[in-house]
Order: C-alpha cells, then structure tokens, then sequence
C-alpha cells in the first residue's frame, strides 16, 4: 500500500483500501477553476468547491468537480453577462413551446 490508505495497516481488505485512497486521492487533488481557468480549485464539503484566486463557490461531484456540468453553468452564465435579452427570449422560446409527444398505438 502507498499514499493515505497506509495507516489503515493490514485492516479492511485490500480492494477496500485500494477504493478508498482512490476515492480520497480524486477528492484532495487540485482541480482547474471555470471561472478563472487557474489550477487552485479545492474541497470545501461533499460537492462544494472553491477557487481561492476568483471566491467562486461553486457545486460539482462529491469527491471530484464534474467538468462537464460546471462548464455548461459558466458558458450560461457568460452568455448571460454579455447579452440578457437574448438570454431571456431563448428562455421564453424553449418555455413557450409545447413538449409534442408520439404516442404508438
């Protein structure tokens, strides 16, 4: 064994301790920040993270942020910045029309 799951000893069963500094080596790692793009990102609780260099606090996976989904919020909230009517009336487009759905019979 290396790294965290060291102190555990010769307890809990090899896969068991293999998963879990995995798990714990994920969730302690430096992750790059949406906002500002600097490598500075870290843990605060399960699913909270923060970027010390911007104050972003942000929501993304337990143990790691989750890339896809924090960039889909930062392009969103960017396109909103830059252009809020646009925002508003793509958002009243997509709430104005019905959800059509086949039925097969």
């Amino acid at each position: 064994m290396v790294g965290s799951s060291k102190r555990f000893g010769v307890r809990y069963g090899r896969r068991l301790r293999l998963k879990y500094e995995a798990v714990e080596t994920e969730q302690k790692t430096k992750y790059q920040c949406p906002y500002c793009h600097k490598i500075a990102v870290k843990r605060i609780a399960a699913g909270i993270w923060n970027c010390p260099k911007c104050s972003a606090v942000f929501t993304g996976k337990a143990y790691s942020i989750g890339k896809q989904a924090v960039v889909k919020e930062a392009l969103a909230e960017e396109m909103i910045e830059e252009n809020p009517e646009e925002a508003e009336e793509e958002y009243e487009e997509e709430k104005e029309e019905p959800q059509e759905q086949e039925q097969t019979i």
